[in-house]
């Protein structure tokens, strides 16, 4: 079967129905006509029998690629449509995998700068907690720190639906 892929499908085509055709013609040929003929003839009638034999097989062999040949091309043309939509599906993912790279660098861009802000003004109120500070006494811990620590460890997303 290998071998009959480099075959174009025409010659395939034909092939087969030269043999369902030729085997059809032989076999009513042997069958009905050619019994009344070779009777005349005794030394051909030995090979009647051989002649309804060899045609019938022909005919069933011609049946038989006939259909095999015909499933062979709905399959091709099953993998020819499920190509199509595999190239239309490959074309859509790369659509969507831009728009959500587009959005994911968005988003971090803008976490980038919200990180930001958010460390200066950590930065300032460490400045203001340290000059505060005195060792072995009390630890206070001003209410601007806590709450900005509190909104780093937020995600944006929390905060844009707010």
């Amino acid at each position: 079967m290998f071998f009959l892929s480099f075959v174009p499908d025409a010659w395939l085509e034909m092939a087969v129905n030269a043999m369902l055709i030729t085997g059809a013609i032989l076999t009513f040929l042997s069958f009905f006509i050619i019994n009344r003929i070779l009777s005349f003839w005794p030394g051909l009638s030995p090979y009647y029998h051989l002649l309804q034999i060899v045609s019938a097989a022909m005919l069933l062999g011609g049946v038989y690629f006939k259909g095999s040949y015909h499933t062979e091309a709905q399959w091709r043309a099953k993998v020819a449509a499920a190509e199509e939509k595999v190239k239309i599906a490959e074309k859509q993912a790369a659509e969507a995998t831009g728009k959500i790279e587009t959005k994911v660098v968005t988003k971090t861009k803008v976490i980038k700068d919200k990180a930001e802000i958010i460390e200066k003004e950590i930065v300032k109120e460490i400045v203001k907690f340290d000059t505060k500070f005195v060792p072995g006494g009390e630890c206070e811990i001003p209410k601007e720190f806590i709450l900005l620590h509190n909104r780093s460890a937020e995600s944006p997303a929390v905060k844009d639906k707010k």
